[in-house]
């Protein structure tokens, strides 16, 4: 199927879904306009208030982290609301596995949520997919996500700034040493980033070593600020 139907049949369902009455996806209510009830939109699992503003893990009084202080990643702010954890991650999963791109909309409105009074920068960059990985998948999950969320926004984005030169193996499992052995000098960014502040766009922040690596070389483009924008983070370190 080519890419314009394929766009076309999700843009379809994702009118139908926005208009006619649905079951809530995590409790089966009626909705009408919406893919979560009230309720269940209010209760998904939230990360506390005070946490790390460079990774958002939990931390005492908002302050850094003794990770972060002691490693500071290349990105200097995070940005996320949600703990991954149920239901939320059957959601992502089901956006990213599933083909339920009207979950992009909800994710692009929670993120323009978090993001209400805070100072923008001059551009988000969605996570880069491989070839392959988006040949199989079919569409890039970071890019459904910015391309709802920076006319929310009003705000530039680009999808081809940054390449990601190879795949890589899964990281599941893996510690952060060995994650960050697999993502290094994977990622290219061709367009010169000079004096920019940008901002990196992933749906889930595991351990930030994708996110780190992506800035990393946003920086080597000239970035002179990087921050990371993501639907998710998981308590536990362990991308």
């Amino acid at each position: 199927m080519s890419n314009s139907i394929s766009h076309f049949l999700n843009n379809c369902i994702i009118y139908v879904q926005s208009h006619l009455p649905q079951s809530c996806l995590v409790c089966g209510t009626r909705v009408v306009g919406a893919l979560l009830c009230p309720v269940c939109a209010e209760h998904l699992p939230r990360l506390p208030a005070e946490r790390c503003p460079q990774c958002a893990l939990p931390s005492p009084g908002g302050a850094l982290c003794g990770r972060c202080l002691k490693h500071p990643p290349a990105f200097q702010a995070t940005v996320v609301r949600h703990v991954y954890g149920p239901p939320l991650d059957g959601l992502v999963r089901d956006f990213k596995y599933r083909g339920q791109l009207a979950l992009a909309d909800f994710f692009a409105d929670t993120l323009a949520e978090e993001l209400a009074g805070r100072a923008l920068p001059d551009l988000i960059l969605p996570m880069p997919l491989h070839e392959s990985r988006l040949v199989e998948r079919g569409f890039n999950q970071a890019v459904e996500i910015v391309r709802r969320l920076a006319p929310r926004l009003g705000m530039a984005w680009d999808a081809t700034a940054c390449r990601r030169l190879r795949p890589t193996p899964p990281q599941a499992g893996l510690d952060l040493k060995a994650r960050r052995r697999n993502l290094r000098g994977v990622f290219r960014c061709d367009l010169d980033l000079a004096g920019k502040r940008v901002a990196l766009l992933d749906d889930v922040m595991t351990t930030g070593a994708s996110l780190d690596e992506l800035a990393r070389e946003a920086r080597r483009a000239g970035a002179v600020e990087v921050s990371a924008w993501v639907v998710a983070r998981t308590l536990a370190h362990g991308d």
